[in-house]
C-alpha cells in the first residue's frame, strides 16, 4: 500500500475513495484501518479547531469513525472525495454534540457550520495545483523539518505536544518548525512567480 504522504492530488483522493469504497462494498478491515489511522487524527485536529476540547473531539472522532465504518456503503465517489465525505460526517456529528449540550455561545446560524459552496473549477484546480505544491515542498525539507510541519498542520499537534512525542526540546521544535514553514513559504513564492 502506497504511503499516504508520499501520495498527491488525483492520486490521494483516488487512493482514499478506494478505501472508503472497499470499507463500504466488502467491510475490508485492512482499508478501515488504514483510513482510521490518516483519517482519525486529522477528524479530531478539525473538531478541536470547531471548539471540541480534547475529550469531546475524541469521542465525536470514535463516532465518526464508526459511523464511516457503519455507512461506508452509502459513499459516491460521483459526488464527492474520500475526505470530504468524511469531514461532512465529523461536521455533522459536532453540530448534534453542540445541540445535545445546548451551549448558547455555538450558534447553529453560524457559517463554520454552514455547508460549503461548491468550488468553482478554476478554485478546485487552483487549490489542487496548491496542494500538490506544498507536498512537493514537503519533500524537498529535510526529513526533520517536514516530520514536524505534517505534526503541527496535518495532525493538528501544539509545539509542546510535538516536543513531547518527539523528545526534541520545545525551543528546537519552535525553531525548526520556523525554519521550515520559511523554506516552504520561499519555494511556495518562487513557484508561484513562474
Amino acid at each position: 500500500m502506497a504511503d499516504p504522504v508520499s501520495l498527491s492530488g488525483d492520486a490521494a483522493r483516488e487512493h482514499y475513495s478506494a478505501l472508503l469504497e472497499a470499507v463500504g462494498q466488502h467491510r475490508d478491515p485492512v482499508a478501515f484501518a488504514a483510513l482510521f489511522a490518516y483519517f482519525a487524527p486529522r477528524v479530531k485536529a478539525f473538531l478541536r479547531r470547531l471548539s471540541a476540547d480534547d475529550a469531546l473531539a475524541e469521542e465525536i472522532t470514535q463516532d465518526v469513525m464508526v459511523t464511516v465504518w457503519r455507512k461506508a456503503a452509502l459513499y459516491d465517489r460521483a459526488q464527492s472525495s474520500a475526505s470530504t465525505w468524511i469531514f461532512r460526517v465529523a461536521r455533522n456529528r459536532r453540530i448534534d454534540a453542540a445541540r445535545r449540550a445546548a451551549k448558547p455561545s455555538l450558534d447553529a446560524d453560524d457559517p463554520a457550520f454552514q455547508p460549503s459552496a461548491p468550488a468553482a473549477p478554476d478554485d478546485a484546480l487552483e487549490t489542487l495545483e496548491t496542494e500538490v505544491r506544498v507536498r512537493d515542498g514537503l519533500k524537498a525539507l529535510p526529513h526533520e523539518q517536514a516530520l514536524l510541519l505534517r505534526l503541527a498542520f496535518y495532525e493538528g499537534l501544539s509545539h509542546a505536544e510535538i516536543a513531547e512525542r518527539t523528545k526534541i526540546p520545545l525551543g528546537t521544535v519552535k525553531s525548526r518548525i520556523r525554519l521550515a514553514f520559511n523554506k516552504l513559504r520561499g519555494r511556495l513564492g518562487e513557484a508561484g512567480d513562474g
